[in-house]
């Protein structure tokens, strides 16, 4: 599986732009919203101080406020480890567990348009 991402990953930075960008899925505790909220701005700030972060963007759900999508755009394929070895996502990563009404879940994109450039 893991090669299989990387093959597509080559074949698409060969061809298109570069940016990774990671939608992450959040489902929170009902009584934790607040809380969440509070230290993924913390993280999200920190984060976007990274040189391989161009964005970070939190968006809570309209109909349900305990759902949440982490919207994180990267510079690269390889930027997204480099995020989750910082001392701010660990933080982060460990403050929230308890908060999880289910596990979190992702979806990785390439940007199509705007190019590389139009993020900055």
């Amino acid at each position: 599986m893991k090669i299989e991402i990387l093959a597509r990953y080559l074949i698409h930075k060969i061809k298109f732009q570069n940016m990774y960008i990671v939608h992450v899925f959040v489902h929170v505790k009902k009584d934790l919203v607040e809380e969440f909220k509070t230290v993924t701005i913390e993280n999200a700030k920190e984060s976007i101080l990274e040189p391989g972060i161009v964005r970070f963007d939190i968006v809570q759900q309209h109909d349900d406020p305990s759902k949440f999508v982490l919207v994180e755009v990267y510079r690269s394929f390889e930027d997204p480890a480099k995020h989750k070895l910082t001392e701010h996502y660990l933080r982060w990563r460990d403050a929230v567990s308890h908060m999880m009404e289910e596990p979190r879940a992702s979806v990785k994109f390439f940007n199509v348009f705007p190019d590389d450039e139009g993020w900055d």
